[in-house]
């Protein structure tokens, strides 16, 4: 959450695949379970205090984040980034303190879990074939890794929301739940779809189209342990994103009963 979020970018940069794997997919929802299990139910009068604070900074959080992303050129502090707007973007939804906002913000973390976690392992595979980040090195892998470019063009499209996925569902609800709570926030923050729609194109145009480059060695496809890896993290954006009330019967009614 702006402004204690950067760490986040340098930690994705150093950390090996896996860590940025379970840092996008499963320690980024620790605090907005802490937010939905511990902060609403102990401290209620409090939420609703500094509400219009919090609000305030996650807008400005989607924002820079959004922005920061475009100016990036190491291709994992983009997922990086991109990873802290969505997130900002989850949290909106709870502050919206109604239904719509929360249910979208618990579709939108599970979401991010399989999307962000699925980028991460498509640029530590590109890693390893090629030994560099550098956005503006890449270009024409789709000749020569048609697989890969597949995975990667479902994660891309699941990143900026696409209708389908599960993201798209997420992303909606939050905007059903804000605007309810504040018009000028919920424009604000629905600039995060074109913002996200431009560095999420720039990012796959640039690596899989245009010239295949001749230092760009080892240009094999996705091996079968990789192909795995790729299926079970594409599959659920994909099937919960046609089927999403899976979630809501399975998750959330359990979820108010506890609370």
């Amino acid at each position: 959450m702006f402004p204690l979020h950067i760490w986040l970018p340098e930690a994705h940069v150093e950390a090996p695949t896996i860590g940025s794997v379970l840092l996008a997919g499963i320690l980024l929802k620790l605090g907005g379970y802490g937010i939905i299990r511990f902060l609403f139910p102990l401290f209620p009068a409090g939420t609703v205090f500094f509400t219009p604070i919090v609000i305030t900074f996650l807008t400005l959080g989607i924002i820079y984040a959004s922005l920061g992303t475009l100016v990036q050129v190491d291709i994992k502090k983009m997922v990086a980034y991109s990873s802290i707007g969505h997130m900002n973007y989850g949290l909106l939804g709870l502050f919206a303190l109604n239904a719509e906002g929360l249910v979208g913000s618990i579709y939108l973390m599970v979401a991010h879990g399989f999307a962000s976690s699925g980028l991460f392992c498509i640029v530590g595979m590109l890693y390893d074939r090629y030994k560099t980040r550098i956005l503006t090195l890449f270009g024409g892998i789709s000749v020569v890794m048609p697989y890969f470019t597949f995975f990667f063009f479902i994660f891309t499209l699941a990143n900026l929301g696409f209708p389908g996925t599960l993201n798209f569902i997420g992303e909606f609800l939050v905007l059903v739940g804000i605007i309810q709570k504040n018009t000028t926030v919920s424009v604000l923050a629905a600039t995060s779809v074109i913002w996200s729609a431009a560095y999420a194109l720039i990012l796959f145009t640039q690596v899989m189209y245009g010239s295949f480059r001749v230092s760009l060695r080892q240009s094999f496809d996705v091996t079968p342990l990789e192909m795995i890896v790729l299926v079970l993290l594409a599959f659920p954006l994909v099937f919960l994103g046609l089927f999403g009330n899976l979630i809501l019967v399975v998750f959330i009614d359990y979820m108010f009963v506890v609370l």
